[in-house]
């Protein structure tokens, strides 16, 4: 496995911790910076390393599936007290499997996220 590839690939992943930077400091693109970066990424090297093109397209698959799974738990913060549990739950699933995904690409894993709706094939 190129080293290259390796590489852009864990960029890939950790663009989408750029998310939690973003949140603190009030930034009105926050809440899909973490699916923005990772295509920016994507669209950058997808032609060029195999492990980018299907790295990225997980990444950003599995950020979407987040967006909507957070989504519905804030609506649900509003309805039921349940919903700030499941929103805490997610951003914490959201943090250690975006890492370990990173980890996974840089060792030239094809990694797979769970829990994760496939909107690019």
């Amino acid at each position: 496995m190129q080293k290259e590839a390796r590489k852009w690939a864990m960029f890939c992943h950790l663009s989408a911790l750029f998310f939690y930077l973003t949140v603190p400091l009030g930034n009105i693109a926050a809440p899909i910076m973490n699916v923005i970066l990772p295509l920016i990424f994507w669209s950058l090297k997808k032609d060029e390393y195999e492990l980018v093109n299907d790295q990225g397209k997980e990444v950003i698959n599995f950020q979407l599936s987040m967006c909507i799974y957070l989504f519905i738990s804030g609506g649900l913060v509003f309805l039921f007290g349940l919903g700030l549990v499941i929103t805490s739950i997610l951003i914490l699933l959201n943090f250690i499997f975006t890492i370990v995904g990173a980890v996974k690409a840089n060792d030239g894993v094809y990694f797979r996220y769970p829990f994760s709706i496939r909107f690019i094939k």
